[in-house]
C-alpha cells in the first residue's frame, strides 16, 4: 500500500500465535501445503479493506476484496483467532461460509464449533465478558460486587476482554493495590483508583498512545515479557523501548524462539559432556585412592632393607622379625612379619617386589592421571562454551570439536544439502574506554583468538584454574596505558564467562599473550603461562550488562 509492499505475518503456532509486519524474508516450501493454495485462488491480486478485532476479543478479520472465478468483485475475510492450542487460521466467504481453514475442526474434536469447509463460521463460544473500550464505573463496581470472592487481578482479566493477567497487574500496580488481594477487601477508594488506572490505560489505547517495550530480567538478562503500552511494576527491570510494536514482536519472539531452539540443540551436546565428566570425575577419584593407599610404600623397601641387614640372624621356618630400625633417629624397634615358607632371601625380595610394584602404579597413575585431567579441563571448558552459546553457528562449532575428538557422531548431511552456516566469530565488546575485549566462545575459539587473533602485546585474561574463556583486551601495542576501568570490565566478564559466574570473589589471572604457549598434544583450549599477575573479582551485574550493550555484531 501506498507504494510500499509489506509483509503481513499470520502464525496459529500454539506456543506463539500472532500477526503483525515482518521483515524477515522466509524461504516458501518447494510443494505449498493445501491451504495456501485456497489462498492463493481466493485471494491472490485481492485488496485489504478492512481490519477489524470484535468486542476487542484475540480475534483479527482482514477484509479482502478480489474477483471470484467469474470475474465479479467478492469481499472475503482472512480470519485469525490466537487462542493458545486452539489457534486457527480461517478464510470465510461473503455468506459467512468456511472455504477453508489451516486446521480443520471436526465433531469428533469438538462438539460445539466445527472448523471445516461449507460449515457456517460463528465466533468461539463467548465467555460473557466485557469490551473495556466500553469502561464504565457503575458496571465496574457491580462486576466487582458479584465477583467479591476473586482476586484483583484474576476480577479484572475474567470479566473484560483482551486484559492478560499482566495487564490486570499493572493496573493493580498504578492502583497501589495487590494483585492478590481479594475484592471483598477493598474499600471504595481502592475500588475508584482500580478502575481510574484501568480507564486511563484503555484512554491511551483509544488515544493510539502506545509505548511499546520489552522487559528483561536486570541480572540474567532473560525476556521476561512485552506490552503495547508501559508496565510502571518492572521500571527496576531492563527495558527496551519501541516506535513499531511490529518491530517488537519480531524481535521478542525471535529471541524468544531463538534461545528455546538454542537450548534444545545444545541439550544433547550437554548429556555427552556431562556424562563425559562423570566418568572422568570417577576416574579421578579411583586414581586419588589408588595414590592414597599407596601412600605409604615405603615402608615395604625399609622391611625389604632390614631384613638384608639382618640375613644371618633369621631361619627359614620364622614368622616374625624384631630388631632396631636403624633408620629411625630414635632406633625404635620393629616387627616385621615373616613368610616362613620362604627363606630370608626371598622374604626380603616380597618386600621389594611390592615396593617397586607400587613404585610402578604410582609412576603410571601420574601419567593417567596427568591425561585425565586435562580431558576434565577441556570437558568443563566446552560445558561452559556450551552454556554461553547464542547461536547455531557456536553450537555447530563445538559440535564438529567434539565429533573430532571422538565424544560424539558426526551427523550425516543429506546429498544435495549443502548449507553453510557462517563461521562463529569471538565476543567483541567495547570498554568504556573505547578499548576492544574479545572472548572466545569455544575450545577451538579461545586458541585461535590468544595464539593467531590477539598481538603479543594483548592483555590475556583466564579465571584461575577454573573453566572458563579466553578474555583479550586490545591494548594497541601500548598495554601500559590499558585505563584500570578498561581492565575492570575485562576481568568482569573473565568470570562471567566462566564457570565461577555465580561466585564471589573469583581468581582471574592477566599476562601478556605473548607469555601464553600452548603445549605440545594439548587438547584445544588448553594453554600455559608465565608472569601473571592475579586479582580477585566479584562479579558486577552492572558493569557486565553495560559491556553488553556495546557489543559488535
Amino acid at each position: 500500500g501506498k507504494n510500499e509492499n509489506y509483509k503481513l505475518l499470520l502464525s496459529s503456532n500454539p506456543n506463539n500465535p500472532r500477526l503483525h509486519i515482518t521483515t524477515v524474508q522466509r524461504n516458501n516450501p518447494m510443494t505449498a501445503p493445501l491451504f495456501c493454495m485456497v489462498l492463493r485462488k481466493h485471494l491472490s491480486g485481492g485488496r485489504i479493506l478492512s481490519v477489524n478485532q470484535p468486542e476487542f476479543e484475540r480475534i483479527i478479520e482482514i477484509g479482502i476484496e478480489s474477483l471470484d472465478e467469474m470475474g465479479d468483485k467478492s469481499e472475503k475475510k482472512l480470519i485469525l483467532e490466537i487462542m493458545g492450542k486452539h489457534s486457527n487460521i480461517i478464510l470465510v466467504d461473503e455468506k459467512g461460509k468456511i472455504l477453508d481453514s489451516i486446521k480443520r475442526v471436526s465433531f469428533d474434536k469438538s462438539s460445539v464449533r466445527e472448523v471445516l469447509p461449507g460449515r457456517d463460521y460463528f465466533y468461539p463460544p463467548s465467555q460473557n465478558k466485557i469490551n473495556p473500550l466500553t469502561l464504565d464505573r457503575q458496571i465496574f463496581f457491580a462486576e466487582a460486587e458479584a465477583k467479591k470472592n476473586f482476586k484483583v487481578q484474576e476480577f479484572i482479566y475474567k470479566t473484560y476482554t483482551g486484559i492478560s493477567p499482566l495487564s490486570a497487574s499493572e493496573i493493580c500496580h498504578r492502583a497501589k493495590v495487590s494483585p492478590f488481594d481479594f475484592v471483598l477487601t477493598l474499600s471504595n477508594d481502592d475500588l475508584n483508583r482500580i478502575f481510574d488506572s484501568f480507564y486511563n490505560i484503555i484512554l491511551d489505547i483509544k488515544n493510539k498512545n502506545f509505548e511499546p517495550e520489552i522487559i528483561y530480567e536486570p541480572e540474567t538478562r532473560k525476556i521476561v515479557d512485552f506490552s503495547a503500552f508501559e508496565l510502571k511494576m518492572f521500571d527496576s527491570y531492563i527495558k527496551k523501548q519501541y516506535t513499531s510494536i511490529s518491530k517488537l514482536l519480531e524481535d521478542f519472539y525471535f529471541e524468544r524462539d531463538n534461545a528455546y531452539h538454542i537450548s534444545q540443540k545444545a541439550h544433547d551436546m550437554h548429556m555427552v559432556v556431562s556424562r563425559n565428566i562423570e566418568r572422568c570425575v570417577k576416574k579421578k577419584n579411583i586414581q586419588l585412592n589408588t595414590l592414597k593407599d599407596l601412600s605409604d610404600m615405603d615402608k615395604w623397601r625399609l622391611k625389604g632393607e632390614l631384613i638384608t641387614a639382618n640375613i644371618y640372624a633369621i631361619k627359614k621356618g620364622d614368622k616374625k622379625l624384631k630388631t632396631v630400625n636403624f633408620y629411625d633417629e630414635n632406633m625404635s624397634e620393629i616387627e616385621i612379619e615373616l613368610d616362613e615358607n620362604k627363606t630370608p632371601s626371598e622374604n626380603a625380595q616380597k618386600y621389594f617386589s611390592k615396593y617397586n610394584k607400587a613404585k610402578r602404579t604410582i609412576e603410571a597413575i601420574e601419567v593417567q592421571k596427568k591425561i585425565n585431567d586435562e580431558e576434565l579441563l577441556y570437558l568443563e571448558n566446552t560445558l561452559v562454551a556450551i552454556e554461553n552459546s547464542t547461536n547455531e553457528s557456536d553450537l555447530n562449532e563445538i559440535r564438529d570439536e567434539l565429533s573430532e575428538f571422538g565424544y560424539m557422531k558426526r551427523k550425516a548431511v543429506k546429498k544435495g544439502l549443502t548449507k553453510k552456516l557462517q563461521k562463529s566469530k569471538p565476543l567483541n565488546f567495547v570498554s568504556s574506554d573505547g578499548y576492544d575485549i574479545l572472548v572466545g566462545k569455544s575450545n577451538v575459539q579461545n586458541d585461535e583468538l590468544t595464539l593467531k587473533i590477539a598481538e603479543k602485546t594483548d592483555i590475556w585474561l583466564h579465571t584461575k584454574n577454573i573453566p572458563g574463556s579466553h578474555v583479550i583486551i586490545r591494548a594497541n601495542g601500548e598495554p601500559e596505558k590499558v585505563p584500570d576501568t578498561t581492565l575492570l570490565e575485562a576481568l568482569n566478564m573473565s568470570v562471567f564467562y566462566s564457570k565461577a559466574k555465580n561466585s564471589s570473589g573469583v581468581p582471574v589471572d592477566t599476562t601478556l599473550c605473548k607469555n601464553v604457549k600452548k603445549p605440545k598434544g594439548a587438547k584445544p583450549g588448553l594453554v600455559i603461562y608465565e608472569k601473571n599477575k592475579t586479582y580477585y573479582i566479584t562479579p558486577d551485574l552492572k558493569i557486565i550488562n553495560t559491556l553488553k550493550e556495546s557489543l559488535k555484531e
